[in-house]
């Protein structure tokens, strides 16, 4: 028996304790992960709001003349003239009436004439306002990717990729601080698919998500598509792995469909009630006000069935839109759509809507939008930055199983790898380069619209009698900036010129002919226009040119020059200041053919 060694008699005091610490628990660690990805959106945000200030020599403004549209209806809303832009002149051009309201908050005590003038530092609240909104809700979208992602059974550390990726992809910054109404909609399209995914594993919750799809439609009208879509997912993209002789998915088993429950049904009637709630009320002002649901806009930009099948070409653009944003993620994508198909009847299915979301809205668009320069897409593919979310989280979710499948580390040659820590830098070096470049083409944004729409408002501003009316063809900075009343001859605020002008061209008159007609038989006192938008007005002896802005370097507007001109009906002259040039005539080069 061998010996018993002898206990130590003492134990010195100085000898340190060693306890181990435990794991941070799943709660601290989702808290962490969220602060992360809050101070990761909040300095991408830092970047482009520090550009601006830098552009604009600390005063601020906003890449698009639509986020003056949408400032404009807010002011009017906000004074008790309801949807109008012209004052008095109700019209149905707002295409999110939610982010409209929301914006109303500004105007407020404010006055119908709040933020007018030729002092650009008038504005500057206004702006700063408006862009902290923005970027409080692409924070909020931030973290709704990552739930997405969560929900979606990604791993913590890859729904925390997905947040980051989120965070950093240089449009969805450049749409927090552009006045627009793309974050709001990011976070309801994003944080109702995540609602979406849970009410499905359980029909007891209550029926939300349908709901804020229903809200998101207010926010942008290709919420209406959600909507749908998710209905469908809860409907008929329901399977289950019957029992075979061997069991569950065995030789007689397989995947069928499982029938619609009780629980179900009656989850998804309340989900459209509260739909309903949010969409019939707009809904029947817009019918009344306009004959139509559907906002002036979507008219305007040519929103109809003109193919049966979708257009590949437009596809193709879709396809760019994303590829420039997340290359490796967007090719990731595919597979992704694929994890989710196999997944369906299994313990991990989570339905396809993010799969049918991505896909569907580029199907739709494809059999209604106009080919070539009038594509359905907005500035820069603006109408697709609301999908970005889905293709990363999608794109990580096709990646996540070939990272588990070959470890953390790869062994080539006797050497050692931290191959996932390559991988990542490689896939995500676009996306952080494009963030740093998104800033410098966000600052150049700023600066066209300064250049034309903006400092044509504020030329005009201590010149343009006060009764007068203008014609234009970009309708926000100048009406915003100024109190006259204005004729939209795209037809998103005056629709009876987009409608007059139709009903000639398909009765034979030429287009520009057609809208010379128009424009004279409302008799404005001057037209501010892109001449390469209107040849024949631009080069028309008739009109007097009186100013011609040009653009430096432009990649915004819709031509690198802005032109003034005074129409043959003119009989308020604009107010000579000193030092003011006298008005230059144009001769005629295509006049109008009557």
């Amino acid at each position: 028996m061998p010996p018993t060694p002898l206990a130590p008699k003492f134990v010195p005091k100085f000898v340190p304790t060693f306890v181990p610490t435990s794991s941070p628990t799943p709660e601290r660690s989702t808290r962490r992960i969220r602060l992360g990805l809050v101070l990761l959106a909040l300095l991408a945000a830092g970047l482009y709001f520090a550009t601006e200030a830098y552009l604009l020599s600390g005063h601020l403004g906003f890449p698009l003349d639509d986020s003056w549209i949408h400032l404009q209806f807010a002011r009017n809303l906000a004074a008790g003239d309801g949807l109008s832009y012209n004052p008095g002149e109700r019209v149905t051009g707002s295409t999110a009436p939610l982010w409209t309201a929301l914006l109303t908050p500004f105007f407020l005590g404010a006055g119908p004439d709040s933020f007018r003038g030729a002092d650009p530092a008038v504005t500057v609240g206004l702006a700063a306002g408006v862009q902290g909104l923005g970027i409080l809700l692409y924070v909020f979208g931030v973290i709704a990717t990552w739930a997405l992602a969560r929900e979606l059974g990604l791993s913590r550390g890859f729904a925390a990729l997905a947040g980051a990726w989120t965070a950093a992809t240089s449009w969805l910054v450049w749409s927090a601080v552009s006045g627009m109404e793309i974050p709001l909609f990011v976070l309801l399209s994003v944080g109702g698919m995540t609602l979406h995914l849970r009410e499905r594993r359980n029909p007891r919750r209550p029926p939300l998500s349908l709901g804020l799809f229903g809200l998101s439609a207010l926010a942008r009208p290709e919420g209406v598509a959600l909507l749908g879509l998710a209905v469908i997912d809860r409907l008929f993209v329901r399977f289950e792995v019957s029992e075979g002789a061997e069991g569950a998915g065995g030789e007689n088993g397989g995947l069928r469909w499982r029938r619609i429950d009780r629980p179900t049904l009656v989850a998804i009637l309340g989900g459209l009630g509260l739909a309903a709630l949010a969409l019939v009320g707009p809904a029947f002002a817009y019918f009344e006000i306009g004959g139509s649901v559907f906002p002036t806009t979507m008219m305007a930009k040519g929103g109809e069935l003109r193919r049966l099948l979708p257009d590949l070409g437009y596809l193709g653009t879709v396809l760019g839109i994303f590829f420039r944003a997340h290359p490796w993620l967007t090719l990731a994508a595919a597979a992704g759509v694929l994890t989710l198909v196999e997944r369906l009847g299994e313990r991990r299915d989570r339905g396809l809507l993010p799969a049918l979301w991505l896909i569907g809205l580029p199907l739709a668009y494809a059999t209604i939008t106009p080919i070539g320069r009038g594509q359905l897409a907005g500035n820069f593919g603006r109408y697709y930055f609301p999908l970005l979310p889905i293709v990363v989280v999608l794109g990580l979710l096709g990646l996540e199983r070939a990272a588990r499948t070959i470890g953390p580390r790869l062994r080539i040659a006797g050497a050692s790898l931290p191959w996932r820590a390559l991988l990542l830098a490689v896939l995500f070096w676009p996306t952080a380069a494009d963030l740093v470049r998104g800033s410098l083409r966000y600052g150049q944004n700023l600066q066209n619209v300064e250049d034309s729409d903006v400092a044509l408002a504020r030329w005009l501003a201590p010149r343009l009698p006060a009764d007068a009316v203008i014609a234009v063809n970009d309708i926000g900075a100048i009406k915003f900036l100024l109190p006259h009343r204005v004729i939209d001859l795209v037809g998103i605020s005056s629709p009876d010129v987009r409608r007059e002008v139709n009903s000639l061209v398909s009765s034979g008159v030429p287009w520009e002919t057609a809208m010379f007609e128009a424009i004279e038989s409302r008799k404005p006192d001057y037209l501010a226009i892109f001449p390469a938008w209107f040849p024949a007005l631009a080069n028309d002896s008739r009109f007097q040119l009186l100013a011609m802005l040009e653009v430096p370097n432009n990649i915004t507007m819709g031509d690198d020059s802005i032109g003034l001109w005074a129409t043959p009906w003119t009989r308020r002259p604009l107010a000579r200041l000193p030092g003011d040039p006298e008005p230059v005539a144009k001769p005629a080069a295509v006049p109008p053919t009557r």
